[in-house]
C-alpha cells in the first residue's frame, strides 16, 4: 500500500502545471528516500509508516492544486509533520526527509 500511494504521489507531481521542471525532479528524488524511509519504518510500525505516506499524498494533492486554497494546504502539511513526530531518534533520516518535503513545498509557494 505504501509503494501504491508514493507512486501515485510521484504521478501527481509528474503531471502539476504548478510546479516547475527543477522542482519536479527535487520533489520526486525526496519522494525516492521518503519511498525507502517508509518502508523501513513499516516493518517495525506500519500504522504510522501508512500515516506519513497519506499525509504525503494530502499535501502533494493540496500543493498541486489549480485553485489553491491555504487553509487546507497548511493542514495537509501540519498532518505531514505531526505524523512523523517522536521518530527523530529512531528515525532520524525519515524526519529529515519529511522537513525537507515539507519546505520544498512551502518555498514553491503552495
Amino acid at each position: 500500500m505504501i509503494e501504491k500511494t508514493i507512486s501515485e504521489i510521484e504521478t501527481k507531481i509528474s503531471g502539476a502545471d504548478a510546479v516547475n521542471a527543477a522542482q519536479k525532479a527535487e520533489l520526486l528524488q525526496l519522494l525516492g528516500t521518503l519511498k525507502t524511509e517508509v518502508a523501513t519504518l513499516a516493518k517495525t510500525h506500519s500504522e504510522q509508516a501508512d500515516s506519513i505516506a497519506g499525509f504525503a499524498k494530502m499535501s502533494a494533492h493540496e500543493a498541486t492544486r489549480t485553485e489553491q486554497n491555504p487553509q487546507l494546504r497548511e493542514l495537509s502539511d501540519q498532518g505531514l509533520r505531526s505524523s512523523v513526530d517522536g521518530f527523530e531518534q529512531s528515525h532520524p533520516k525519515l524526519v529529515q526527509v519529511v522537513s525537507s518535503i515539507s519546505k520544498t513545498l512551502s518555498d514553491l509557494g503552495i
